[in-house]
């Protein structure tokens, strides 16, 4: 068979098997099982949990518990509360200053857990009632939530960067310092939009600034300072060279453990048995399908489909702007219906030699392609964010919910085309930084 038809037959097939309700780990591994027993033979399986333990058989990987553990001790307090609670007293004076408030939370929450349904659950529990109580229109209050959240995979430390970083074998220091502009652009967007639909809405009540006295205002710091000076000193250890990702990362684990404890009382053995237990879970999780990504890349490398799908396009005699049009708009379907994790393991490897040829920077596409993937937690199908907000929020329809996040659509495909247009955004800290490439 034509390994271009065989590549389709495999989409055809891996796209029904996961739709089937498999976990992703799961489907991958069955469908590359069945292909490599049906054309390559039964001893090709042999190979199968050799590849499936030798990706897991990195130390760069250590990185991603750490850093899951680090972001769930900090889930499990009120840190997302107070983070809320402290912008909203130094923003008071900022028109629609809650809907601002509320994303900056999200950013910040975002770059200290690395998750976005953690950050959705954490600002919105309190961030949302707070804007309904105040009069903001529900669709700008649960849209800004939702898509403030999807903060969490670009800011750093983000587990989605560090999984690129591994399957594409791209330096993690270098991504992470990638998405720091993008992902301040993003969120400005976000509140540009947020203050316009709030304006627009023709409540000034909502406009109107709440009076806070500079006691109450410095009176909140202590609670979340340290938690941003644990991300300072997390980001200082990795670009300092002082130490590695993955020792950066079990130190920031160590130091969230203990502010949790110390600052939020995280001390009885069940919290803390909570966090390193859905730690764990998340872990596993990610480890599995990264390693069942693996087998299921060897499958299609052992018959050739990854060789001639990316002959294929190299051969294409279309503008490269076309090629990366085409290739963001097959991200977007495939975020639509998968975990960002899932999509950068699956099309990653294959993805960046062709987009190399064309001239295309990683580290640029990194930020492009998690961009994508933000876009598919805050759209259905599957839109994880979307119900998160519902099940916080259960008096806000899904439908207001959907619509209210639609504009944050367009500001991430806004953010897209600027970062197409200046790709300096993305690449110049960190040539600043670590030097050129």
């Amino acid at each position: 068979m034509d390994p271009l038809v065989l590549g389709l037959l495999v989409a055809v097939v891996t796209i029904i098997v996961l739709f089937s309700g498999v976990s992703v780990a799961v489907g991958l591994l069955i469908v590359s099982a069945v292909f490599l027993l049906i054309f390559d033979g039964a001893r090709s399986l042999e190979m199968m949990p050799e590849i499936f333990f030798a990706d897991l058989n990195s130390f760069t990987i250590l990185s991603i518990p750490m850093f899951i553990i680090m972001g769930a001790a900090i889930a499990s307090t009120r840190a997302g509360a107070d983070l809320f609670e402290a912008l909203e007293r130094w923003l008071t004076r900022v028109p629609g200053g809650l809907v601002v408030s509320n994303l900056g939370a999200c950013a910040l929450f975002a770059a200290m857990s690395g998750s976005s349904p953690a950050t959705c659950a954490a600002i919105g529990k309190m961030g949302i009632p707070e804007m309904q109580k105040r009069g903001y229109p529900d669709g700008v209050a649960a849209g800004a939530i939702a898509a403030g959240g999807t903060l969490g995979i670009l800011i750093p430390p983000s587990v989605t960067l560090i999984v690129y970083g591994i399957a594409t074998e791209t330096s993690i220091g270098r991504l992470f310092l990638a998405g720091i502009i993008p992902g301040l652009l993003l969120t400005l967007l976000f509140m540009a939009w947020a203050i316009f639909a709030t304006w627009r809405s023709g409540n000034t009540a909502v406009l109107s600034p709440r009076h806070y006295s500079l006691r109450e205002r410095f009176e909140i710091l202590p609670r979340v300072v340290p938690f941003l000076v644990v991300i300072a000193g997390v980001l200082y250890a990795m670009y300092g060279g002082i130490a590695t990702t993955s020792e950066t990362a079990a130190v920031g684990a160590v130091l969230c453990l203990v502010m949790a404890i110390v600052i939020y009382g995280l001390w009885k053995p069940r919290a803390i048995w909570g966090v390193l237990r859905d730690s764990t879970r998340e872990s596993v999780m990610i480890l599995f399908i990264m390693a069942a990504a693996g087998v299921f890349a060897y499958m299609m490398s052992s018959l050739f489909i990854t060789q001639s799908i990316a002959q294929w396009i190299a051969e294409l005699d279309v503008n490269r702007w076309v090629l990366m049009g085409l290739i963001n708009l097959f991200l977007l379907v495939a975020g639509f219906f998968l975990p960002p994790v899932a999509v950068i393991l699956m099309t990653a490897p294959i993805l960046l030699p062709i987009l190399q040829a064309a001239q295309f920077d990683p580290y640029w596409f990194a930020i492009i392609l998690t961009i994508n993937m933000e876009i598919g937690l805050i759209t259905p199908p599957v839109g994880l964010n979307l119900f998160v907000i519902n099940s916080i929020s259960p008096n806000i329809s899904l439908r207001t919910i959907l619509w209210g996040s639609a504009p944050f659509v367009g500001c991430m495909i806004a953010a897209i085309v600027i970062l197409c247009f200046v790709p300096e955004l993305v690449t110049w800290l960190p040539d600043l930084v670590m030097g050129p490439v």
